[in-house]
């Protein structure tokens, strides 16, 4: 992939829209400016890019991206001090917002990164995703979002709950990423029909009936297609947050890693039948700045990073009162390129986002 914009072009963007949003938390234009020759000989070209939080310059993805000609114009915002429930960010300008919706949170803690594709200031931005970290505010922001397997990229987390991932305005767009990430990359066919189920909630989780009802009609739009053939069944597993908490913590009580091995028995029946699951990416819409209240904006997604399998967030649409849904696509574990050819054949299907 080659950004039509430069990185001049890019910075002068982020400088322009960057006050309303409140994106990123640092802009370097000297010294992106000063990489663009060097990185002009190289596979990616001087590609713009944006890296999460402070620390992202110094992250694998990031490092790698850079080798290959990629260009980072800024540090994206991230959650500020005690924002507990870790949703938004806080940019250089104050508190990261939606640009579907300024009085909505972005979604986190990927906030900036995601705000950053979303109002096209830059094309790629590194994430990661413990919990949902990526596929969140990507869902929220109307783009597209990739959480890679657990443990096929260096873990910025000790315990191995996050994993590396991508925010991109495209699927296609991402491939960049995993092509500069993973070594011996190699695309994979999306082989259509997609046989997939559609599993609402997980069988467990609360879901808006709006944002359901979102999901229902991409899932229609995409068996009508011909890009996904539904199966019998769908895919139920045990709530798993009690599970998430403890891993996060340290301290695993027997019951707890019972239940994170039954889930992880039934996602490998599962999927040694179907190559795809479909859900929800949040059970809610974005909430306002003010915090989630007792909601889990997480219940649907950090059930993989438990198990440990690749997840993407693709637009599927909006609510009535103008909140960007995502659709959550998974795969098998190390799929990653085969869920990448799945979410560009669901994305070339649903087609462009519109409010």
């Amino acid at each position: 992939m080659t950004d039509p914009r430069s990185v001049a072009e890019a910075l002068d963007a982020v400088e322009r829209e960057d006050p309303r949003l409140r994106a990123f938390i640092d802009v370097w234009r000297d010294e992106a400016l000063a990489r663009v020759p060097g990185a002009a000989r190289l596979p990616l070209a001087g590609l713009p890019f944006a890296v999460k939080g402070p620390a992202g310059i110094r992250s694998y993805a990031a490092r790698r991206l850079i080798a290959a000609g990629g260009v980072p114009v800024g540090a994206t915002s991230v959650p500020g001090p005690g924002t507990h429930w870790k949703t938004w960010g806080l940019g250089a300008h104050g508190r990261t917002v939606n640009p579907w919706r300024p009085d909505r949170t972005p979604g986190g803690s990927s906030a900036g990164s995601a705000v950053a594709v979303a109002a096209d200031l830059v094309g790629l931005a590194t994430g990661s995703d413990g919990a949902g970290s990526v596929r969140i505010p990507a869902a929220w922001c109307g783009v597209f979002g990739l959480k890679t397997t657990n443990g096929l990229l260096p873990s910025p987390d000790r315990s191995g709950l996050a994993s590396a991932g991508v925010l991109a305005r495209s699927a296609a767009e991402a491939e960049s990423y995993l092509r500069c990430v993973l070594d011996g990359y190699a695309p994979a066919p999306a082989g259509l029909p997609l046989r997939a189920a559609h599993s609402p909630g997980l069988g467990y989780a609360d879901v808006d009936p709006e944002v359901a009802a979102v999901v229902r009609g991409a899932v229609r739009r995409l068996t009508a297609a011909g890009v996904v053939r539904l199966v019998d069944g769908g895919c139920e597993l045990l709530d798993p947050g009690a599970a998430w908490q403890a891993v996060r913590s340290g301290e695993v009580p027997r019951p707890l890693a019972e239940l994170r091995r039954e889930n992880d028995r039934r996602l490998d029946a599962f999927f040694a039948d179907t190559p795809l699951l479909l859900t929800p990416v949040t059970p809610n819409r974005p909430h306002g700045h003010d915090g989630p209240g007792g909601l889990y904006s997480t219940a649907l997604t950090w059930a993989f990073n438990l198990s440990g399998h690749p997840a993407a967030s693709v637009p599927a649409g909006f609510t009535p009162d103008g909140c960007p849904v995502g659709l959550q696509l998974v795969a098998r574990r190390g799929a990653d390129a085969a869920l990448l050819a799945m979410a560009r054949a669901v994305e070339d299907a649903l087609g462009p986002l519109r409010p």
